[in-house]
C-alpha cells in the first residue's frame, strides 16, 4: 500500500484542477460562458430579424385617394 501522505498530495492535486474544487478558475468559466450565450442570442436574434424583415409590397391605391389625385 502506498503512503497516506502521497495520497493526500494526490488528491490534493486533483482537487485544486477539478473544475468543482476551484471556485475561482469555475466562476470565471461560468461568467465567460454566460456572457458568450447572450452574445450568440443577441447576434442570432438581430441575423433572424435581418433575414425576416418585411419587404416593402407595391399595394393597388385608388387614384383617388393619391397625394395629387387624378380624377376622371
Amino acid at each position: 500500500m502506498t503512503n497516506p501522505q502521497e495520497y493526500n498530495e494526490e488528491v490534493q492535486k486533483i482537487q485544486e484542477s477539478d473544475f468543482t474544487h476551484n471556485w475561482v478558475s469555475s466562476s470565471a468559466f461560468l461568467f465567460y460562458l454566460q456572457v458568450a450565450c447572450i452574445v450568440a442570442f443577441v447576434f442570432g436574434g438581430c441575423y433572424m430579424l435581418y433575414t425576416k424583415r418585411y419587404d416593402k409590397v407595391e399595394a393597388p391605391v385608388q387614384e383617388s385617394s393619391l397625394y395629387t389625385p387624378k380624377y376622371k
